[in-house]
């Protein structure tokens, strides 16, 4: 039983890890391009983006 709970513990952190991945890709974004259409694409890209801003940038 110990062991279901620690999984829900987990499966929770990487619901919001994504979460704001995507907030912080969309809040980036805006503010770069000023766009919300890009903002948007990148906010399905998350992590991703970020990651991109962060090396190249």
């Amino acid at each position: 039983m110990n062991g279901n709970r620690y999984y829900g513990v987990r499966v929770e952190g990487a619901k919001y890890g994504v979460g704001f991945g995507s907030a912080l890709a969309i809040a980036i974004s805006y503010t770069n391009n000023h766009s919300i259409l890009w903002a948007i694409v990148h906010g399905i890209l998350g992590w991703f983006y970020v990651i991109f801003v962060a090396l190249f940038r």
